[in-house]
């Protein structure tokens, strides 16, 4: 449920911070470059079982360009929004409850401002202690800074039914930034990975990126190429583009087998009922607020291990300042494929890998 009450504010210097910090923030819904505000505002302190976390790289999603343009949800249910979910720093305070050994230490954050009105695009954020994942050393945090949003639904797609292991697991547009993550997570959990791309040339990469069979969608027959490999049908669909795929899901997915779509390129499109009724097909539409808090604990497990590993990797698509976060905007919302977009907070904290 939403929480009652907002973060808590004060107004005079706490220890680890100061008076005022930059933020970009927007007081009405619409276009970017139109609603978007660079200045300073005071620098939050945690309440009880939070931690404020100085901010070095701010993740931007397409999401945070729907909540912005507020097509989705409620629309702004606070006066003053500091937008995105994801980032990554250094926690410089903790509230009550809060064990103050976690003082100093790297962090990525999931969720900020969900159900919360300050996100990540400030010199500070603060969230709950439990969003404030410990970062090995050896991962930059421009890595692990958008990871939350993609991530998460990852690994939600691939482990909602249970383990993968010895699965046919296809992934739709592996190297779109939920389809990296889905990737990862499922060959690690055991599971054979059948990858689709648009376009030859990203067939290397996607391989590259774990899938251990990579699929051409930009030409026909790729239903009968998947079929070729899985010729008993897949187990599990991550499902990226549910409107142009349903067509072909009912004929690759194995009987029983499920879909877990994480995106449309349609709002509404038509549902093969019979054809996927007939094979017991289970399609589950997942979002990202309200997953159960175990799962968001395991994925945050997961995540942080593949990260640590080298499993999960992201090329960096644009680097932004605060000061242009309407440009970063404007890229999310006209999608990257070929990796993250980042705000750096602290540019001088944000590449440097410390041990």
């Amino acid at each position: 449920m939403p929480p009652t009450t907002g973060v808590w504010v004060r107004r005079t210097p706490e220890p680890g911070g100061g008076v005022a910090m930059r933020a970009a923030w927007y007081e009405r819904p619409g276009p970017a470059h139109q609603v978007l505000i660079v200045g300073t505002m005071p620098v939050p302190w945690p309440a009880p079982g939070e931690v404020r976390v100085k901010i070095a790289v701010s993740g931007v999603h397409r999401r945070d360009a729907v909540k912005r343009h507020g097509r989705r949800g409620p629309g702004m249910t606070f006066p003053r929004v500091i937008p995105h979910d994801d980032g990554a720093g250094v926690i410089d305070a903790v509230g009550r409850g809060v064990d103050a050994r976690r003082l100093g230490q790297r962090v990525w954050i999931y969720l900020a401002q969900s159900y919360r009105p300050f996100g990540t695009a400030a010199e500070y954020a603060v969230v709950p202690a439990v969003q404030a994942v410990p970062l090995p050393a050896g991962v930059p945090f421009d890595q692990a800074a958008g990871m939350g949003v993609p991530g998460i639904i990852a690994h939600r797609a691939v482990f909602e039914d249970g383990p993968v292991d010895g699965r046919l697991v296809l992934v739709t547009g592996a190297l779109c930034t939920v389809g990296r993550a889905a990737v990862t997570m499922a060959r690690r959990g055991g599971a054979v990975v059948i990858a689709t791309v648009h376009g030859p040339s990203r067939l290397e990469a996607a391989l590259a990126a774990g899938a251990h069979y990579a699929v051409d969608v930009s030409r026909g027959g790729a239903a009968a190429r998947i079929g070729a490999i899985a010729p008993y049908g897949v187990d599990r669909v991550v499902e990226g583009a549910f409107g142009a795929d349903l067509a072909a899901d009912p004929e690759i997915v194995a009987h029983g087998g499920t879909i877990a779509v994480h995106s449309s390129d349609r709002a509404d499109p038509a549902v093969p009922y019979r054809r996927l009724a007939d094979k017991n097909i289970t399609v589950h539409f997942l979002g990202h607020d309200d997953f159960p808090d175990e799962a968001n604990r395991q994925a945050t497990a997961d995540l942080t291990a593949a990260l640590r590993d080298g499993d999960l990797w992201y090329p960096v698509a644009a680097r932004f300042p605060l000061e242009r976060i309407a440009e970063a905007h404007a890229a999310a919302e006209n999608g990257s494929p070929a990796g993250h977009i980042v705000l750096e907070l602290d540019p001088a904290g944000a590449r440097p890998d410390p041990a």
